[in-house]
């Protein structure tokens, strides 16, 4: 019998232009004949924090995606969300895109501005929530961070458009540079509390911020461009009434880590949901 033929993995960086920049992701757009775990198999050969399947084609630009990292699957990913539609912009030219994900149906707009491919996700319906006090202080014993190091102006929350992340602002540039956490011990609370990555945001202006993702769940240290951590971001500022209703932020990730990258998050009036955009580029 003939075994059935590899499928086609692409490399797309996410939030970035420059191949070098931004966050990679695996993109594999046909991947109807691959069972979840050649699915992770895959991710863990690329070793990126996310990569992104196809599963099936449903309609006219809408597709089953799913996502994972090296360890497990995600139910949301959003630099993935990019790349695919990126790579799939490439291929049958810009529009409009609808995934169907674990977390909801997720629709992708991709345009080409000048000559660069630009796609802008919408979330799922966000939420915000408490950290218990106990967490709370089990999150910053595993950063070796304070509570006196934290912005009182920014108070820790839980935040979900797709998936949950705890965000945590820092009170200074520096305290977010200087990143060197207990692996083990931040993923076994992060497992427990259902979360995919932290949050953890320095604010430079009214509406632009600097941003570093811990991702051990995933078996990554840290995640370079964080999609679906930047739409909960959004829902988190708008809901604590840090920013406008409506508003326009900008979130810098990756520079800490060599991989430099811009997150545009749109906050509307009257729509509950986030949309997140960036650029991005084919790697080799």
């Amino acid at each position: 019998m003939t075994p059935d033929p590899a499928p086609e993995v692409l490399r797309y960086t996410a939030f970035s232009a420059d191949p070098a920049g931004g966050n990679p992701a695996g993109v594999v757009l046909d991947a109807s004949g691959l069972g979840e775990e050649a699915m992770l198999a895959v991710a863990a050969e690329l070793g990126y924090s996310e990569s992104a399947f196809l599963t099936e084609r449903t309609g006219e630009g809408a597709y089953t995606i799913r996502y994972f990292s090296p360890k497990a699957e995600v139910p949301f990913c959003g630099h993935a969300t990019v790349a695919t539609a990126l790579a799939l912009a490439e291929r049958d030219g810009p529009g409009e895109l609808v995934f169907a994900t674990a977390a909801g149906p997720v629709p992708v707009t991709v345009v080409r501005e000048g000559g660069e491919l630009r796609a802008t996700l919408t979330s799922v319906a966000p939420h915000v929530e408490e950290i218990a006090a106990a967490d709370l202080t089990e999150a910053l014993a595993a950063l070796d961070w304070t509570a006196a190091g934290l912005d009182p102006a920014l108070p820790p929350r839980i935040a979900y458009a797709g998936a949950r992340h705890l965000v945590l602002a820092a009170a200074t540039r520096e305290r977010l540079a200087d990143l060197d956490y207990d692996f083990a011990r931040l993923e076994a609370l992060m497992h427990r509390l259902g979360l995919t990555t932290l949050q953890l945001v320095w604010r430079e202006g009214t509406e632009v911020f600097h941003v570093r993702n811990p991702f051990p769940v995933g078996g990554v240290v840290e995640d370079p461009a964080t999609g679906a951590a930047a739409a909960a971001f959004g829902a988190y500022a708008r809901e604590l009434g840090l920013v406008p209703e409506a508003a326009v932020l900008t979130l810098h990730q990756g520079t800490d880590m060599g991989r430099p990258g811009t997150l545009t998050v749109e906050l509307r009036t009257g729509d509950a949901r986030i949309r997140v955009s960036g650029s991005g580029a084919r790697i080799g």
